[in-house]
């Protein structure tokens, strides 16, 4: 039997627009057969989390634990778990998977139906049910949406598995459909904007633009593979974004921010035949100039990630080929949690990429 102790935990509780509390709650407890516990060892901070305090996602009600990214140890699995055991090492998946469902079917588990209410959305945690920002969280559909750390991987680049590095590569590189010789251009380097800009060499890109307002994030993007940075509160930032093209612009523009300006500024910057790829969550409408764009082919894409490539991301960081350490920018104890968030949400003043939130 647990301990009244051991029934309780601490965690981030959403309390409404602007409002968040680092509090005890109840453990959570195993619903289903396929569910899993997880202690979490290692979690960290998104921009969506940020779009969460602002009001930004209403699905997200009062009392709701936040977070969906993380790396734990497994307490307790539910009985028809076959493939996992309690000690394994493991990396939440941002978006879980039931595996049965007509989306799950198709590879779209971004609309996995599931069954908080069928609603065909995959992100759940920190969403429609309680995240990963706590010292315990419940994992449904475990044998699909989790991934067992191999030996090498840290508990710190396994949690960079759990979101930015699949949404940068599937949303932004995979969406936009880039080619071998492509110019891609990625407006905001932030993390998600970073690692659209690490994984797009993966594709062969043979120049890789970084658009940003903060001049000391566009010269970080070249840490990350950027081979030009473009400071985008110059007003001559487009001129020279097309002087590193043939003059008609990239072949691929990555708005990762999710402001109606960098949308935007996408659909300035791309060439006839392009593709202009949202990564940005989206808070309020963006205007559409389709009366300019519709004569020049251009291609829209966005998306939700399916967190799909994520095996494949994991050999390449497992074998020395991606360098996901350098997103990192601050370590922070989970008690320490208030002061991460905060730290995290002055990012242009604090300089901070990945927070790295440890037990």
């Amino acid at each position: 039997m647990k301990s009244k102790m051991e029934e309780t935990m601490l965690a981030l509780v959403y309390k409404g627009p602007g409002e968040k509390a680092w509090e005890r709650v109840p453990s959570p407890k195993l619903q289903h057969p396929t569910d899993v516990i997880v202690r979490i060892d290692t979690t960290t901070i998104c921009g969506s989390d940020l779009h969460i305090l602002k009001g930004d996602v209403p699905a997200v009600k009062k009392g709701r634990i936040l977070g969906h990214e993380g790396v734990g140890t497994i307490t307790e699995v539910g009985a028809s778990v076959a493939t996992l055991a309690v000690g394994d090492k493991v990396i939440l998946s941002c978006i879980k998977s039931c595996g049965r469902c007509s989306f799950c079917k198709l590879g779209l588990f971004a609309h996995c139906l599931g069954e908080e209410g069928a609603v065909g959305i995959g992100w759940v945690f920190g969403h429609l049910i309680d995240g990963t920002q706590a010292e315990y969280v419940r994992v449904p559909y475990a044998e699909n949406s989790v991934y067992k750390l191999p030996k090498g991987v840290t508990s710190q680049q396994g949690v960079l598995l759990s979101d930015i590095l699949p949404t940068g590569f599937e949303i932004g590189v995979q969406y936009g459909q880039t080619k071998p010789g492509d110019v891609v251009a990625v407006i905001g380097a932030g993390p998600v904007g970073l690692a659209v800009i690490m994984t797009a060499g993966l594709y062969g890109a043979s120049k890789i633009i970084s658009i940003d307002q903060d001049p000391h994030r566009v010269e970080e993007a070249r840490k990350f593979g950027a081979t030009d940075s473009i400071d985008s509160s110059k007003a001559d930032w487009r001129a020279k974004v097309m002087a590193l093209t043939d003059g008609w612009g990239v072949d691929v523009a990555v708005e990762a921010v999710g402001l109606p300006a960098t949308f935007e500024m996408a659909t300035r910057i791309v060439r006839p035949g392009g593709h202009v790829a949202n990564v940005g969550v989206h808070g309020k409408p963006v205007e559409l100039r389709l009366q300019d764009l519709w004569i020049h082919n251009i291609t829209i894409s966005m998306g939700l990630v399916n967190t799909n490539t994520t095996p494949m991301l994991l050999r390449l960081i497992a074998e020395g080929r991606l360098d996901v350490d350098k997103f990192v920018s601050h370590h922070f104890k989970l008690d320490d949690m208030l002061a991460a968030n905060d730290t995290y949400g002055r990012a242009a003043e604090t300089k901070a990429l990945k927070v790295i939130i440890e037990a």
